[in-house]
Order: C-alpha cells, then sequence, then structure tokens
C-alpha cells in the first residue's frame, strides 16, 4: 500500500467491532460515522447516553442498531470499553472524550487490560508530496528516550504495523544527529546495536540501517553526497526516533507544516488503539481508524 487511498480502499467492508471510551463526543462521532459509513467498523459506544444521541442527531448518525453503554464517569466508561476489547467482543480500542493517561490506566490493568510483554509505543504514518510512498514515524508520543532494548521492542511493534499494509519488509532508519557512530552520542551507539540485531536474525522482517541523519534516511541525493552506501539511505519506510522530543516535533512539523495526511495509532497492546486529538482533520481520525482496522487483522 502506497498511500491513503489505498488503506481506505483496503479496509472499507471489513466492519470490524470497536470500543469507544468516552464516546460522548461530537468530533469522535463525526469520525465513526465517516467509518461507518465505508463499513470499516461497527462502533460499541460507552459514554453518556443522552449526550451521545444528541450529538448523533446533529450529526445525523444512526444508531438504531448500535450498542450504547451508558456511563457517564469518564474512568468507568474507560475501564468498560478496555473490558469489551479483553473478552474478545470488540477489536479496536478508541478514545472519546478521555484523559490519554486514564485510558491507558485502563489499558494496562492486569485484571482486564490490553496489557502484554511488548512496549506501549505510538505510530504515525504519513502520505506526503515530496516522498515516494507511506513514511512512517515512531515515538512521537509515549517513550520518553527509549533505551536500546525499548527502541528494539518499538521497532518490532512499527514493523508489525508496516506488514499489516502489505510491506513485507520495511526498511527502518535509525534517525541520529550524525551518520558515524560516536560513543559520547547514545542514539548512534544504539543505531549501531539494531543493525546488528538485524544482521544476526534477532531483528527479523526488516532492513535497518543506521544511524542516519534525518537527509540521508529519506534523500537518496542526500545519502550520495555523504557517500552512504546503505539499502536503507533515503529510502526508509520507517524512521526510528531518537527521543519523544525529536519524533514530535517531526510529527507536528509534518502534520502542520506540509500539505500531508497522517495517521496515528497506539501499538504494544493487546489490540490497536485509536488516540485522536481535538487537533486532528476529520480525515486523520478517519485514517487512523482504518490503520487500525486493517492491523486488527493482521
Amino acid at each position: 500500500m502506497r498511500n491513503f487511498e489505498d488503506i481506505l480502499k483496503f479496509a472499507t467492508n471489513k466492519n470490524v467491532k470497536i470500543a469507544v471510551a468516552a464516546a460522548h463526543d461530537m468530533e469522535v462521532l463525526s469520525a465513526i460515522k465517516m467509518a461507518m459509513e465505508l463499513n470499516l467498523v461497527t462502533p460499541i459506544l460507552v459514554g453518556d447516553k443522552v449526550q451521545i444521541l444528541k450529538y448523533a442527531e446533529e450529526l445525523q448518525l444512526k444508531l438504531d442498531s448500535i450498542e450504547i453503554i451508558d456511563e457517564a464517569d469518564i474512568q468507568k466508561a474507560s475501564e468498560i470499553a478496555v473490558k469489551l476489547v479483553h473478552d474478545a467482543k470488540a477489536k479496536i480500542l478508541m478514545k472519546g472524550l478521555v484523559d490519554t493517561s486514564i485510558i491507558l490506566r485502563a489499558v494496562l490493568n492486569k485484571e482486564f487490560g490490553l496489557r502484554t510483554s511488548n512496549l506501549l509505543s505510538h505510530a504515525a504514518v504519513f502520505e506526503l508530496e515530496k516522498y515516494h510512498k507511506l513514511l512512517f514515524v515512531t515515538d512521537a508520543a509515549m517513550n520518553l528516550a527509549p533505551n536500546a532494548d525499548e527502541k528494539r521492542q518499538i521497532t518490532e511493534n512499527i514493523v508489525s504495523l508496516a506488514h499489516s499494509l502489505s510491506i513485507k519488509e520495511p526498511k527502518v532508519a535509525v534517525i541520529c544527529a550524525k551518520e558515524k557512530v560516536d560513543p559520547k552520542m547514545t542514539a548512534t551507539v544504539d543505531a549501531a546495536d539494531l543493525v546488528e540485531k538485524n544482521k544476526s536474525g534477532e531483528l527479523s522482517g526488516c532492513i535497518i540501517g543506521g544511524p542516519f541523519a534525518l537527509d540521508n534516511a529519506i534523500s537518496k541525493e542526500a545519502a550520495k553526497h555523504k557517500g552512504i552506501n546503505d539499502p536503507v539511505a533515503g529510502d526508509a519506510d520507517i524512521l526510528l526516533m531518537p527521543t519523544i522530543e525529536a519524533g514530535n516535533v517531526l510529527y507536528k512539523s509534518l502534520a502542520f507544516l506540509s500539505n500531508s495526511k497522517n495517521a496515528g495509532i497506539l501499538l504494544g497492546a493487546a489490540a490497536p488503539i485509536v488516540l485522536t486529538s481535538r487537533a486532528d482533520t476529520d480525515e486523520a481520525k478517519l485514517n487512523s481508524i482504518a490503520l487500525a482496522v486493517l492491523h486488527a487483522r493482521l
């Protein structure tokens, strides 16, 4: 898949059950309406029923055959939605009008949550005018300063997402401030470690290259100018960022300063988690749901 048109095409009519926590939110219900119109999902709406019905009427969203669980308390609504996924009554979790910290507390609950042995990480996908294919960015929202092993887990998470989009052997560029290993720069040492794990087969299903400065990862001309001869150079599918600051700045730069399409989900739980924000466009929310649909069916 090379763009979001492809993603939406393949997600259409998959009709996956999605549990929405604190669904009494106009923007979230608007995204659900768009997803329902394409038959991407069938929602289970958990939240303040009076508000849900009010917003649905304003949006002309038909909920005649949709299950609504009336729970105005956002913490309890989050717990109910998570448990629906835990009990296999839904395959995707979506955040509604609730703080991320509250819903993640429910996700990590040992009794009914979606905790696995994997690290939770955020994955963003961009369709950019000046890049020749989809570009994945991780981690822009969850892990502050991941160490080498945490970067391995973040890589495994996003490689799995790429596989669900039929990208069989994604190219992972480990982004640093320079292209050579420097013991004083931990990110470059981590990059060398990940490359070695990839070569040994410990980290498989992808091709890893690095350390790369950003330009060398996405521009063949820049890589050639620096004399970098690596199959990942200038052709990365995935940018593995060194810290949350670097990831977040890149994510928001691409989202707000370029004419891009984007989507983002949380990985590493027992099911994909759609965490849209009020700053996201309707298109980005729909793309995020489609992304989760395809990953849930992997």
